[in-house]
């Protein structure tokens, strides 16, 4: 599955390229309007994330010309949330609309009901399980052998990160930026607190871990 990712802030579309890569998506990139349109004539495209507000040719004129030859999803990023905004985004062809800053999780799950809706083939399961463990990812379920077991959202998004990338080990930081966002100026140590509840919430005995290990000095991974 090959995405389009165009923006004029190179570190955002460098932040989002590497997320989606992370899920097995092919990422290309663009940083203005006239070359997004270049690229999806090209071909080989699979579904579009442009913001708004670019140089040469803006997000808004970008997408009118694609929709003038293509049916391609096209997801618009933007800082305005004003709902005038979104209806015009509509109305030029956007099938959806996410308003920076947002959560990577979030504009994932956007992906992958764009992708549905299209009829297009994913890359990425919407039913994760790992042992006992259960994940229904478009309901927001967790269920622990065969309990259904109450999460906040960032526990679950944390969860979800972790059973999506086994072994993989993520530090504090990586995962304080993925799932709270890049704007996120908390403590770190909420990344602690976070999984001390999930732990506590996904364990069957006293102090047996919901299979999350700790990686001394670096972070946490969820063990296979």
């Amino acid at each position: 599955m090959r995405i389009l990712v165009v923006d004029d802030e190179k570190a955002l579309v460098k932040g989002i390229k590497f997320n989606l890569e992370m899920d097995g998506f092919e990422v290309v990139s663009a940083y203005d309007g006239e070359a997004a349109v270049e690229l999806v004539r090209a071909g080989g495209i699979d579904l579009i994330i442009m913001d708004l507000m670019m140089p040469k040719k803006s997000g808004l004129e970008a997408c009118l010309e694609i929709r003038s030859f293509s049916k391609l999803p096209i997801i618009m990023l933007t800082a305005k949330s004003e709902d005038n905004d979104k209806i015009i985004g509509f109305e030029y062809g956007a099938d959806d609309y996410v308003t920076k800053p947002f959560n990577i999780l979030e504009l994932k799950a956007r992906i992958r009901a764009l992708l549905r809706r299209s009829g297009q083939s994913e890359t990425e399961k919407t039913v994760l399980e790992s042992g006992p463990i259960l994940l229904d990812i478009e309901r927001r379920v967790a269920v622990r052998d065969g309990k259904e077991v109450e999460l906040t959202a960032r526990e679950f998004d944390l969860m979800e990160l972790l059973m999506r990338n086994p072994n993989k080990v993520f530090s504090r930081e990586s995962l304080l930026k993925t799932v709270w966002g890049a704007d996120y100026q908390g403590d770190i140590r909420t990344v602690d607190v976070h999984i001390r509840r999930i732990r506590e919430k996904l364990e069957t005995q006293p102090a047996e871990p919901a299979k999350i290990m700790t990686k001394w000095g670096v972070g946490y991974y969820l063990k296979e």
